[in-house]
């Protein structure tokens, strides 16, 4: 039981632990997919039990393509973490969404290459609905705690999911602009297609740090830039996550928490043994090893 969770928090750049937890324990998973970024941290948070992962290691040691995303996600869900809150810098791609403020996204567009963003293939096919990537109730939770603690923020918005580590050319940043994007990363795609094909429920917390490359004020983005303004928003968004656990319902009612129902396609007497095995936490409840 001590490590077990059922909330995780995939913690950003900028924020790399969370004060306030009560009999924590490091905990190292094993996973089919290599090991996560770092051990991850388990205990009590607002009287909720709590994962954290600091997603690019502690001292920011793991390129966004570098990361192994299905690593991060699958040793949450063998803790048993049912819904997971992602805290992560962006770049702004709108004049009202100012540095310091803070996004909670509801759509993607993928401009990544070559990153792992399924647990299935190799025998085994299945395709989860992901129209709606991030989880309503919880990013609605997301919001609601932000309200709560006063922090400058905006409910909904496209996240555009690039690859890095270079930071946007200008041309790019006026196409996305110019598509009516909103906001710019490099890690989050990917975290919430794997979350729901485990169906975990999964909401980010987008911190704003600059304005990409587009505006004329701030027409560069430097690393010191970055690294101030993600020192200011740490403080906020660790008020925003204490707020959200402490509104969270321990049932989940939403679309998340049943999306492998009628997505597996391959007929269970041909799946790979060895598959069954390795991602019994995933299938468990609808294919038998």
């Amino acid at each position: 039981m001590g490590e077990q969770a059922e909330i995780g928090i995939i913690g950003g750049s900028g924020l790399y632990e969370m004060e306030g937890f009560a009999g924590v324990r490091e905990v190292s998973v094993e996973t089919p997919f290599g090991p996560p970024s770092d051990a991850l941290l388990v205990g009590i948070l607002e009287g909720r039990r709590v994962a954290f992962l600091p997603r690019h290691a502690r001292g920011h040691r793991i390129l966004p393509g570098e990361l192994n995303f299905r690593a991060n996600i699958f040793a949450m869900k063998t803790l048993g973490v049912e819904r997971i809150l992602s805290v992560s810098a962006v770049g702004s791609l709108k004049e009202k969404y100012a540095p310091l403020h803070m996004v909670i996204p509801d759509q993607f567009v993928d401009r990544t290459a070559q990153r792992a963003s399924t647990f299935f293939g190799r025998g085994l096919v299945a395709h989860v609905g992901f129209a709606r990537p991030f989880c309503g109730p919880l990013s609605k939770g997301v919001a609601a705690a932000c309200a709560a603690v006063g922090a400058t923020h905006h409910a909904g918005g496209t996240y555009v999911c690039m690859e890095g580590p270079q930071f946007s050319t200008r041309a790019e940043s006026e196409l996305y602009r110019s598509w009516g994007m909103d906001i710019i990363g490099m890690t989050n795609l990917q975290e919430a297609k794997l979350a729901r094909e485990a169906e975990i429920c999964y909401s980010t917390l987008a911190m704003v740090t600059d304005y990409d490359c587009w505006h004329p004020d701030h027409d560069a983005v430097t690393v010191d830039q970055v690294i101030e303004n993600l020192g200011k928003n740490a403080a906020t968004a660790k008020a925003v996550l204490r707020a959200t656990l402490q509104r969270l319902p321990e049932v989940r009612d939403c679309e998340c928490a049943s999306a492998l129902r009628f997505a597996i396609m391959t007929r269970p007497d041909l799946i790979p043994l060895q598959i069954k095995k390795d991602l019994a936490p995933i299938l468990g409840k609808y294919i038998k090893g």
